[in-house]
């Protein structure tokens, strides 16, 4: 019982420390110009201060190296520490400097090799229905580092409003730690620790950054954030099922869906895949006249709908999680299609359904006129 009030006087520690830290890091941006300027692609209309994932990552590192001391072995933390330094140092770079596509795939990559070398954090084998244990062999090492790299960047294509991907990684966090502590038995406890402490880190950095915001997270923050839930949702996946495979991608559904359509959309247009365009999710719903807050709590509750059908995947049998994918996807279709964010004209569901029940009631009228 004195653990469980110490680990939560600590977590408070933590969030204090993240209030204390970010207005220093704020005042340092504006310091080395690390700045947003507005222009036609930025929603901000004033210069605003970025890398306020410094803040996050010093609030996480001190909290988990000296608060949490006695919890978390120096062994364990200390290496994923060493790869997220070389994601913000990338960060950092990226939102001074602007480094290209590549320079910024080269970072996650180097950290992400730290992950799997020194941290030993990797997908070694998973499991099919019907089929067994596939052990991945000289497969581990790319399907982590592709891991790694996708998830990192999905959270970072997310980054577009004020507190947008801030508020999106708390809720996969959150969900990540309650699986994680309720839902895993062979979950270490450091592990579910370690993700609530990066999550007091965000809540106490989260009011200077949801609207208005008084500095942004930057590539800093949003390559940080993405490479510790890639990172931590591998922490169990050394040897996994499907459906253990499949929950964090739901966790992440957002972030996700927003990456895959926009990679499907540049396609159909042919356009570089690494290309800046005004069509993510957050755009289309402002353009559909949502406000900034009201466009950031609706994709909240798209976040918390994706993480609630995460937590329903522990619960049901393999064909209800199937069952439960599928419904999702098709879920996820018609929503892209209603707002466009494929692009218009590109509506294949809906035009299905048009066709389908468009017939049936052209039909049962033409029979009510005969009779």
């Amino acid at each position: 019982m004195n653990d469980v009030f110490g680990i939560v006087i600590y977590l408070f520690s933590t969030v204090f420390l993240s209030l204390i830290i970010t207005p220093f890091v704020r005042w340092f941006a504006f310091k080395i110009g690390a700045t947003d300027k507005p222009d036609a692609r930025r929603i901000n209309k004033t210069v605003m201060p970025t890398i306020g994932g410094l803040a996050i990552f010093l609030s996480f590192a001190i909290s988990a190296v000296f608060i949490f001391d006695n919890y978390i072995p120096k062994t364990y933390i200390l290496p994923i520490l060493l790869a997220a330094t070389v994601i913000i140092v990338t960060g950092i770079i990226d939102d001074t400097k602007e480094l290209s596509p590549k320079g910024k795939l080269l970072g996650i990559t180097i950290a992400a090799c730290i992950a799997y070398f020194l941290a030993d954090i990797r997908m070694e084998s998973f499991s099919l229905p019907f089929i067994g244990n596939v052990e991945l062999g000289i497969l581990s090492f790319p399907a982590t580092i592709i891991w790694i790299l996708a998830l990192t960047n999905a959270v970072n294509l997310i980054d577009g409003l004020d507190g947008l991907a801030s508020g999106v990684s708390l809720i996969a966090l959150g969900t990540m730690g309650i699986i994680a502590n309720f839902f895993i038995p062979s979950s270490n406890f450091h592990i579910t620790l370690t993700i609530f402490i990066l999550i007091a880190s965000i809540v106490g950095f989260f009011p200077y950054n949801f609207h208005p915001a008084k500095i942004f997270l930057g590539d800093t923050g949003a390559l940080f954030l993405g490479f510790m839930i890639a990172i931590m949702s591998l922490q169990d996946l050394k040897n996994v099922t499907i459906v253990s495979l499949v929950t964090p991608l739901i966790i992440l559904g957002v972030p996700i869906t927003d990456t895959v359509f926009a990679i499907i959309r540049r396609y159909i247009n042919k356009q570089p895949i690494a290309s800046a365009d005004k069509m993510h999710l957050h755009h289309r719903l402002l353009s559909l006249g949502f406000t900034h807050r009201g466009a950031v709590l609706t994709i909240y509750g798209l976040a918390m709908l994706f993480s609630f059908t995460a937590l329903l995947l522990t619960y049901t049998s393999t064909f209800g999680g199937i069952l439960l994918v599928i419904l999702l996807l098709l879920g996820i279709e018609l929503f892209v299609e209603l707002i466009g964010l494929v692009g218009p004209n590109k509506q294949f569901l809906l035009n299905l359904f048009g066709y389908l029940f468009g017939n049936k009631k052209k039909n049962d009228s033409e029979n009510d006129e005969q009779k």
